[in-house]
């Protein structure tokens, strides 16, 4: 389900950016939240911002299952 995070939670185990208040998070059936939606990467490099479409929106085109979870 889609949700707005309503507290930092730690890092995203797909692209292992931090999940920080406000973001748009998807929680699957286990519990494990990751990013949904359109989200913006603090790069590194130049301090640039890079838009790109959410992490589990893209893990979900090529895997049925929880990256954390296969199992389940």
């Amino acid at each position: 389900s889609e949700d707005v995070l309503s507290k930092d939670a730690g890092e995203c185990a797909i692209c292992l950016e931090e999940l920080q208040q406000g973001d748009t998070i998807a929680r699957l059936p286990c519990l494990c939240i990751y990013h949904k939606g359109q989200v913006f990467l603090r790069m590194h490099i130049k301090f640039q911002e890079v838009a790109f479409m959410g992490c589990i929106d893209e893990w979900f085109e090529v895997n049925r299952s929880c990256p954390e979870h296969p199992s389940d």
